[in-house]
């Protein structure tokens, strides 16, 4: 018996060169999934209902559609979280939280570079945690 992937598991696009900046973009450069991260990674947010809140306003098919790809490229993990089958908490792997440093470099980028910038704020523990986050240096 043939097992077939589900079709979200073949969201990946094919390489259009091998500049590594080319294939990072594709995997990760859209508009919505390095919010997502970001959320997950400075926010601890890990519920569906939780990223919706952020300021951005994702839609909901697009959360989901971008939830399942970083679970695909191995960048968030999915663990149930009550017995409803469709209660999922989302968490960085070892391999999403590596990106990291890209997200403090473009943050302190954008406040350099960017007026009226300034680091997202959901609740005082967190911007706390945030801010400390991003006292780094330039690279």
């Amino acid at each position: 018996m043939q097992v077939t992937k589900p079709k979200y598991l073949t969201m990946t696009p094919p390489k259009r060169s091998p500049c590594p900046i080319s294939c990072t973009l594709d995997l990760i450069g859209d508009r919505w999934t390095l919010l997502i991260i970001r959320d997950m990674m400075f926010f601890g947010k890990q519920r569906f209902e939780e990223f919706l809140e952020s300021p951005e306003g994702i839609s909901t098919n697009i959360l989901a559609n971008r939830l399942r790809l970083l679970e695909e490229l191995g960048l968030a993990e999915k663990q149930l979280y009550s017995n409803h089958s469709r209660r999922m908490n989302y968490q960085l792997t070892e391999q999403g939280k590596s990106l990291r440093p890209v997200l403090k470099v473009v943050t302190l980028w954008g406040l350099k570079h960017i007026d009226d910038t300034q680091i997202p704020r959901s609740h005082p523990t967190d911007a706390d945690r945030s801010t400390e986050s991003f006292e780094a240096t330039e690279p």
